[in-house]
């Protein structure tokens, strides 16, 4: 039987961008759900869903009250694939800042792997067009969670596939982050875990139109909690691990050895 998969894309204020991102996934003609979460956008967005629900018997809408954060979204999301009996959930933007077409190669590396990340620094120009400032803010976060939390893959983005079969549910009861430190944190407790974690490369544009949901107080919120985990997991590293013995991977030698020989090459 073939994997159940689940598409996931959070939304706030993207009005002019969901219906694009949905007839783009539509036409890949994946075996897939479609589930866009909208944290109750002013901007019309999730009238503009619930017309794409009706249209398309594959795709889903889902009203939250209001803006609960990003990575309350992803949480959310993903308790929803497990309590739905999905084997994968492919998470992505809908901006796109994380283009749609390259969600066949996630799909399919995630095979041999247990969680696989868009990485925007394993080729030249990852940023594209972005401007100094969000290039300089990625590259600097970059740079701290792979000095203080010892990640070496692009642990800031949200395109990424979850392999459920191999992920115990209860690892993501451990993230604690409601805001964009989810994604460095849920990086740290995969890690932590032993999970096999691949990288593909992925080319990201600005966003297509509307203006971006990084606030200045959200970047500081997140270089707080970084700090945070790093002293977390220096005094108490068992506080990102689940009980009993490391998770041991079925994919972590394959993953590991693959991502390895890419590097050289």
């Amino acid at each position: 039987m073939a994997p159940r998969t689940l598409i996931f894309i959070p939304t706030y204020n993207e009005r002019e961008n969901v219906r694009p991102m949905c007839e783009q996934i539509q036409a890949l003609g994946l075996d897939a759900d479609l589930l866009f979460m909208d944290d109750g956008s002013p901007d019309g967005t999730g009238g503009v869903l619930d017309k794409l629900a009706a249209q398309y018997p594959r795709v889903r809408a889902v009203h939250r009250a209001g803006k609960s954060g990003i990575g309350s979204a992803h949480l959310e999301g993903i308790a929803l694939a497990y309590d739905e009996g999905y084997n994968r959930l492919v998470t992505l933007d809908c901006d796109f800042t994380h283009p749609p077409q390259l969600i066949p190669a996630f799909l399919s590396r995630c095979a041999t792997a247990d969680a696989v990340v868009g990485s925007r620094f394993l080729e030249a120009d990852g940023f594209a067009d972005w401007s100094l400032l969000r290039k300089t803010l990625s590259n600097i976060g970059h740079v701290l969670t792979k000095k203080m939390l010892g990640i070496s893959q692009d642990a800031t983005g949200a395109f990424r596939t979850y392999n459920l079969d191999t992920i115990r549910r209860e690892l993501f009861q451990l993230v604690r982050a409601r805001g964009y430190a989810f994604f460095f944190e849920t990086m740290l407790i995969m890690a932590r875990n032993g999970l096999a974690i691949a990288e593909l490369p992925i080319r990201a544009p600005k966003r297509a139109s509307g203006s971006s949901k990084m606030s200045l107080i959200e970047v500081q919120r997140s270089a707080s909690t970084l700090l945070s985990l790093f002293v977390q997991d220096q005094r108490n590293p068992t506080r990102f691990r689940l009980g009993g013995p490391s998770h041991d991977s079925p994919h972590l030698r394959e993953a590991t050895s693959a991502d390895s020989s890419r590097r050289r090459h």
